[in-house]
């Protein structure tokens, strides 16, 4: 019987990682690493990116969840971010030429909070200064000389009117709505009763008189309106020169202080000019005085207050205990948390705000460094995504409110003035996201010009093994437990190398890592051992398979009570075990699967009785035409294939996609055609060309271990085994029991590189090969095959 290449022992041990050869005992001797390992690509890219400081060269970091990209991004980025200066602090400054939009004045590091500070004390000096200066004798001396001086002057105008209205019969009477004139007989006020006793002479002589006098009085009105519009000129004059002298040498010495700073010397100017205007205001102790007939909003503060409120300080960004650039990473950006908001008080159902109100967000917070954001967080919210891409176009953050655009009821809004902006932004996500942001947004390819790919895999090579235990070091130290030994790293290594399935390689899903490193601290703690052993990270392996491995169970528990039916012994015409490779989320197992096919004269064709039910996919309809490509190439050169075949996936319900099997289909077709039964102790997996190369697949390692289980279950004969393709040899990182059972020969794994060495392998029968005359021989699989493709060409043209 013709020999079959077959795995040995030595070829699936050859690769893993061997704790001999670790250059220490425990991880106590390794310095923790800090990094990412491997990830060359990935590190010179974002190295790269991190050096441009030009517009747009912002960027995306992709990659899986799991790889540790974002904590390398944030360690990476702090690390070049300590080496820069703190950025300026920023603050806002009521604006009096234009109160509704606050002014943005920056400082050096630190001054913001000195600005402020010195306001603080320049306002409270001033306040204190100011009640002095008008409180002392001298300045109320000064005030009632004008006083004085204005109530003489008034006096002598209304002596001189009285004078003149006695002449002429009328008594003078004052009052705050002006002068009223009293006829007078002899010398007394007369009254209605009296006056309409008199002669019309009399009258006529009365109301003549009146008319001069009123016209008298008018122009002393104006005159004592001149008066009163003078003292109140002097009195403010005087209240200027004295709060001038109040105020002068606290602005000249806060100018000199500022002297280098433009914007707020104009500030101080206009503070200086605001608090001289409003000078008796704030003289008062006490709160405004209202006149009696005019109520006072209730949402408005009083005018003393208000006037204060303007000469606050709204420290808006405080870089003072910032050491180099900022770095901030956030996992919520909503549209106020990322641009900064303008808060607001509710009075009586009036939302009111001032420039105090002002807070800054995400971009203010790390302008003049770096802010790294999730694409998928930023997405959810098309505010903040669009805000975020504007202020990386214009340079610039403006505070725009959406309270402002959907408010349904009164809002007092302010517009504060833009900052500028010099950040970058760190974008991670994975690459599904950057071809769809990169395909549908113009945006996008201008603004993040520089892409960091993380992959899911290293090489297994010695400097990346020595840098995954140094992570394991680190990890122990940060998590606070004990440490593992050789033996046990060298689990860990094979455990990564099983999560992505390959024997020279490494998985980056850390998380994945981290998780078993944890729970296998957990079992050396139950252990009550000083050490994280071999045998701690194959339980905690373990038994993180048994919490999520359930469905698989309960399909194992149908193949036994045959609800599923699987034949692993014997041979069947037409029948063949598949392998397919199920995921739940949390747990990958193989499944076997019977495929039947059934042969018949007839010119349909192949049929796919998957795809005739909407239950097959886009790739396993392609393997099955790659499938029908190869018989017609190989049996339809002289004769048509006049044949009509049925391929069924037996008790699949729930669809089937991928060309995995398409290999196995054609075994199966060649057994109905030639009649010839295949073995049931052998399962297949493995995609065809149309020249009959097998070709690789995924999910080997599950498929090969799956079909072990069940042939377990059932009892090993020695003669059960997989056919693989050739190139998934590397892809193999079993189970340290299924290694063990091929290292015994009571399990077997053939690698084939095309479909001959595969239908062999399954018949025992050659494949056949051509003679001079082109024929087939007539025992061989292809003859047979061939013997009846003429028999039904022959049938169907009659």
């Amino acid at each position: 019987m013709k020999e079959f290449r077959e795995l040995v022992y030595e070829d699936l041990i050859k690769n893993i990682c061997n704790p001999g050869e670790l250059k220490f005992e425990t991880t106590d001797e390794l310095k923790p690493y800090i990094g990412v390992i491997g990830e060359e690509r990935a590190k010179k890219a974002l190295e790269f990116g991190m050096k441009i400081n030009m517009k747009g060269y912002n960027l995306y970091i992709a990659g899986p969840s799991g790889t540790g990209k974002t904590t390398y991004a944030k360690t990476y980025i702090s690390q070049i971010a300590s080496k820069k200066d703190a950025p300026c602090d920023w603050c806002y400054v009521y604006n009096f030429e234009n109160k509704e939009c606050p002014q943005a004045i920056s400082f050096k590091t630190g001054e913001g909070r000195i600005f402020k500070k010195d306001i603080e004390e320049f306002i409270e000096d001033l306040m204190s200064e100011i009640k002095k200066a008008f409180g002392e004798e001298e300045y109320q001396n000064q005030k009632n000389r004008v006083l004085c001086k204005h109530d003489g002057k008034k006096d002598k105008l209304m002596e001189e009117i009285t004078r003149r209205a006695k002449e002429m019969g009328f008594a003078v009477k004052t009052s705050n709505s002006g002068i009223y004139f009293m006829p007078l007989l002899e010398g007394q006020v007369i009254n209605e009763e009296q006056y309409e006793e008199l002669t019309q002479e009399k009258k006529d002589e009365i109301t003549g008189n009146s008319q001069i006098i009123q016209k008298e009085a008018v122009e002393l009105t104006r005159k004592i309106k001149a008066l009163d519009k003078e003292s109140r000129s002097n009195l403010e004059k005087l209240d200027y020169e004295i709060g001038l002298f109040a105020v002068g040498h606290h602005i000249i010495d806060m100018k000199e202080k500022y002297k280098e700073h433009d914007k707020v010397i104009k500030f101080l100017e206009n503070l200086k000019e605001d608090i001289l205007e409003n000078i008796q205001e704030l003289v008062d102790e006490e709160d405004e005085v209202q006149d009696g007939n005019v109520q006072q909003v209730p949402w408005q503060p009083k005018k003393r207050e208000a006037i204060l409120a303007k000469y606050k300080v709204n420290l808006f960004i405080d870089n003072t205990k910032t050491k180099g650039a900022p770095v901030i990473l956030d996992f919520n950006p909503t549209y106020n948390k990322l641009i900064g908001q303008v808060e607001y008080n509710n009075e009586f159902g009036n939302l009111t705000t001032d420039f105090t109100k002002i807070k800054s967000g995400l971009l203010q917070q790390a302008n003049g460094g770096y802010l790294i954001l999730q694409a998928s967080d930023i997405l959810k919210n098309s505010y903040s995504w669009e805000a975020l891409k504007r202020v990386l176009k214009t340079k610039e953050i403006t505070i725009e409110s959406l309270r402002d655009q959907f408010a349904t009821v009164a809002v007092s809004t302010i517009k504060p003035e833009a900052i500028p902006v010099d950040l970058k932004v760190i974008l991670i996500g994975d690459n599904y996201l950057y071809h769809m942001l990169f395909d549908n947004d113009d945006d996008f390819s201008k603004l993040f010009k520089i892409k960091v790919d993380f992959d899911t895999e290293i090489e297994k090579s010695h400097k990346n093994i020595m840098e995954m235990a140094r992570f394991i070091k680190g990890f122990c130290e940060r998590e606070k437990i004990v440490s593992f030994d050789k033996y046990a790293v060298a689990r860990v290594i094979e455990y990564s190398s099983r999560l992505i399935e390959h024997q020279n390689k490494m998985s980056t899903r850390f998380d994945e890592i981290a998780q078993i490193l944890s729970e296998a601290s957990v079992w050396a703690g139950f252990d009550e051992s000083n050490l994280i052993k071999d045998e701690h990270v194959k339980k905690a392996i373990f038994e993180k398979e048994q919490r999520s491995n359930l469905y698989e169970e309960k399909l194992d528990r149908m193949i036994e009570e045959e609800m599923l039916m699987i034949d692993t012994k014997g041979k069947k015409v037409g029948q063949i075990n598949g392998l397919a490779v199920l995921d739940t989320g949390d747990y990958t197992f193989g499944k076997p699967t019977r495929i039947t096919v059934t042969t018949y004269m007839g010119k349909a064709g192949v049929i796919n009785i998957e795809k005739e039910a909407d239950m097959s996919g886009k790739i396993h309809n392609k393997g099955v035409q790659v499938l029908i490509g190869y018989l017609g190439q190989k049996f339809a050169q002289d004769i048509p294939l006049a044949l009509s075949c049925r391929i069924s996936f037996e008790q699949n319900y729930s669809g089937i996609d991928g060309d995995s099997a398409s290999s196995t289909e054609l075994y199966a077709i060649f057994s109905s055609l030639s009649e010839t039964p295949i073995k049931q102790n052998i399962a297949v997996t493995g995609s065809i060309n149309q020249w009959g190369e097998i070709q690789p697949i995924g999910g080997v390692t599950h498929k090969v271990e799956g079909f072990y289980k069940l042939c377990k279950q059932r009892g090993l004969t020695g003669d059960q085994g997989v056919i693989i393709p050739n190139q998934n040899i590397k892809d193999l990182v079993l189970k340290e029991e299924v290694i063990q059972a091929i290292k015994e020969k009571k399990f077997h794994i053939y690698p084939v590189k095309n479909v001959d060495e595969g239908i062999e392998i399954l018949t025992g029968l050659s494949a056949g090969k051509k003679n001079e005359k082109g024929r087939y021989q007539k025992d061989s699989i292809y003859g047979k095959v061939v013997e009846k493709l003429k028999k039904f060409d022959n049938n169907v043209s009659k």
